[in-house]
């Protein structure tokens, strides 16, 4: 039987909130929204989309990595952006993380987001079939 599982890295920020970096269960991980925090908690909201997407993705990353998967894993992506304007200079970013075989992905335009980011990223991947 599956069990869900809590995950926990210090590779990325503590949740800010009632919530966990992210979960499993079975062959399937969820990470919760990542928002251009540091693995120490600090903020670089106030810096560029470009800074701020690197920041996202190498959270969602580094807990995907705590629960077994990669970014050849990744099945879905979405991406949350305070201003659509942003997009090109995001996208930019993202395809470095995803060169080939990207995973499919949704864009929303939001009006705000914690801390005041203007990128959040969340992901459901699977786990390696090695691991």
């Amino acid at each position: 039987m599956n069990q869900k599982r809590i995950l926990e890295t210090p590779d990325a920020p503590a949740a800010v909130g009632h919530y966990s970096q992210g979960t499993t269960n079975g062959q399937v991980v969820f990470t919760s929204g990542q928002i251009a925090l540091q693995s120490d908690g600090e903020s670089i909201t106030d810096e560029s989309i470009t800074v701020q997407t690197r920041q996202c993705l190498d959270n969602v990353m580094a807990i995907l990595e705590e629960a077994g998967a990669n970014p050849e894993t990744i099945l879905k992506m979405k991406i949350f952006l305070t201003d659509v304007e942003m997009y090109e200079e995001m996208n930019t970013v993202y395809e470095t993380y995803f060169a080939d075989e990207p995973p499919a992905r949704t864009v929303f335009e939001v009006g705000n987001l914690p801390l005041g980011a203007d990128v959040e990223i969340e992901s459901i991947a699977t786990i390696n079939s090695n691991n």
